[in-house]
């Protein structure tokens, strides 16, 4: 049973959604992939302003929460990321370091524990396969299509577990 005395949730993805992730995508074209590297130069993402209105828009009637897929050692950066940009505060959710499933099922996992006793008003993310996922399961979903697709960042989300 959700709690309707507290204000529904906005969930937003990072990576490609408020966070423009193309100056690190090198690391992910090279052979084996520098997961390291890729993450350390998270902190110099960009951040897209579309995502970050939409953010700040729906934190006037939300609690902007935040669904990444990035591992949970990356959440000082992440933290500090989202505070140095002005977005709402909000719970960030993130993923085990050893979790190495794709994004669609990590994310709609959370998505409907937090279900559970909250209303979601949205999830706002840029991969299509969570995005199809979510819809399928009664989420309204906004597709966060402001930056271009990475492939490797797809494979990267759904085969390889790691963002």
């Amino acid at each position: 049973m959700t709690d309707s005395s507290r204000p529904p949730l906005a969930v937003f993805d990072l990576d490609n959604t408020l966070a423009d992730t193309a100056h690190r995508q090198r690391f992910l074209q090279r052979r084996p992939r520098d997961w390291d590297a890729f993450f350390a130069a998270a902190p110099q993402d960009p951040p897209i302003p579309q995502g970050v209105a939409l953010a700040r828009e729906s934190a006037e009637e939300c609690e902007v929460v935040y669904l990444t897929g990035r591992p949970e050692r990356c959440r000082r950066d992440t933290l500090d990321w989202l505070a140095a940009h002005g977005l709402p505060e909000g719970r960030v959710y993130m993923r085990r370091n050893d979790d190495r499933r794709p994004a669609r099922y990590t994310k709609l996992a959370i998505l409907r524990r937090l279900a559970r006793t909250r209303d979601i008003r949205v999830l706002v993310d840029d991969d299509e396969l969570v995005c199809e996922d979510a819809e399928r399961a009664g989420f309204t979903v906004v597709r966060a299509r402001w930056t271009a697709p990475s492939p490797e960042l797809k494979v990267a989300q759904e085969r390889e577990g790691r963002t």
